[in-house]
Parts: structure tokens; sequence; C-alpha cells
């Protein structure tokens, strides 16, 4: 419980309580790399919450595990994955211009306190992006995998078990 005191009510001789319930939830999921790039340079990955960073990788090679603990108040919540550094050498394509090999990052098996988000992660995030600067930037649905710069934003609410009774 926190006390809030205005001027207005310290002149009546009181002070309002209200109650700020926090939660904490464990956050998990696995995080991998297509692997195939021509470049050197591999892809930077992190995890933001309200502009605290609670993951940064600046090289994500292979497949890796990230966790990390939120102690959060009653309210919407939004998670942003980054992804940063792709360039154009990390794409090939033929003679065509169809793209034949590609470096990208997965996100996998997505879990809130040891419950597998699955779909439901998925049916809850906006991947915001510009073709790595080729095209205007655009709002497109995520379906796990990021292969241009840009931000996957996932939208929840606490408390986290009621916000999962009503959107799962």
């Amino acid at each position: 419980m926190e006390w809030i005191c205005t001027l207005q009510n310290l002149a009546v001789g009181g002070c309002e309580s209200i109650n700020m319930n926090m939660e904490t939830i464990t956050v998990k999921f696995d995080l991998s790399t297509s692997n195939y790039s021509e470049s050197p340079d591999a892809l930077s990955f992190s995890v933001v919450h309200k502009d605290q960073v609670l993951a940064d990788i600046a090289s994500v090679e292979g497949k890796q595990t990230i966790q990390f603990e939120l102690e959060l108040e009653d309210g919407d919540q939004e998670l942003q994955f980054i992804m940063k550094n792709k360039t154009v050498e990390h794409t090939q394509v033929d003679d065509a211009g169809n793209i034949i090999a590609d470096l990208f990052l997965t996100i996998t098996d997505m879990q809130i306190d040891n419950i597998d988000l699955d779909l439901n992660f998925h049916n809850n995030c906006v991947y915001q992006h510009d073709f790595n600067g080729t095209q205007d930037p655009i709002e497109d649905s995520f379906h796990g995998t990021m292969g241009c710069n840009g931000t996957v934003t996932f939208k929840f609410a606490i408390p986290f078990y009621i916000w999962l009774l009503e959107n799962f």
C-alpha cells in the first residue's frame, strides 16, 4: 500500500491510500539464428521494457535461451524484441532477384511463469520494420521470425493469469 499526499489532502488533514499491486513474472524463450551469411557480421538482439534493457546480445550465434524476471505493476505491459545490424550482405539473391539464403532470427518456446504461450504470443505481437531501409515502415504480424531490422512488440497485462484467461 502506498500513500498519496497532495497539498489539498494535507490542507484538509488527510492523505489517500492507493493499492499498487506488483507481480513478478519469469520470461523465458529461445533465440536462434539461421547462421547463413556472406557477411562476417552477426545480427544483434535486445529485449526492452519501458526503456530498460533486459537482454542485449551484440552477436547472435547459434541457439540460446534467454531468461529474466520482471517486477511489474498491475496494468498494460509491453516487451520489445529488437533486431539490429542486418545489411544487404546478409541476404543472397539469384539472378531473378529471388532470395535463396538469408540471415534472420527466430524466437521460439516463449514462456511466462513456465506457461508456454505458443500462438498466443504471436497473436499479441506486432512487428514494425522498414525492410532494412528499402521501403516505408510497416506494422506486420509476427510468426516467430525476424528477417529485417525492427521491433516486435508483445502486449500483455498484469495480473498475468487474468490476462492469460482472457486471451488464450
